[in-house]
């Protein structure tokens, strides 16, 4: 169920953002207040944090971190949605962050396997295929505006792995 910006109770802005923890990382630090285009402004920001907390972190630790922000990022979206009045609306982009993270995660190095793991993250999170559609439209609250994201990364990562294999 996702909520257009008309049906909103209150309409995001900054003093939004900086008005709960909860708002500005559900809201990607602010990409989600991109006009156009918010789930792929907020898998952007994927890049900077990963890159920073995998400069920081052993592998193991990272993807610890990454579980946690998923599990975190299904309490966050849902505060951030039940203040909005409900549903996944399309600036709540801490799915996407959070799961574009695992993405990464799982990338074969360079810098072209990173643009191609955008590509085919953001494809299947737009285009939702099936189960990622069934789930997105059945399962509500913060668990389902965070599982079609993570549903879209496996697709994603199949397709990595399926191209790799084909490569090598």
């Amino acid at each position: 169920m996702t909520t257009s910006h008309d049906e909103l109770k209150i309409q995001p802005s900054w003093q939004f953002l900086f008005s709960h923890p909860a708002h500005l990382l559900s809201f990607g630090f602010g990409a989600g207040l991109a006009k156009k285009a918010p789930g792929t402004w907020g898998t952007l920001v994927a890049f900077p944090l990963y890159g920073v907390l995998a400069s920081l972190m052993s592998e193991p630790m990272l993807l610890l971190v990454i579980v946690c922000a998923f599990v975190a990022g299904i309490g966050l979206c849902q505060y951030t949605s039940n203040a909005l009045g409900g549903g996944d609306y399309g600036g709540i982009v801490w799915d996407e962050i959070a799961a574009f993270m695992l993405v990464l995660f799982f990338t074969p190095a360079g810098f072209l396997w990173q643009v191609l793991a955008f590509v085919l993250f953001r494809f299947f999170d737009i285009w939702k295929p099936q189960p990622i559609r069934h789930f997105d439209a059945e399962w509500h609250g913060g668990l389902g505006i965070m599982f079609d994201d993570l549903l879209a990364a496996g697709y994603a990562l199949l397709c990595l792995a399926a191209i790799k294999a084909a490569l090598t």
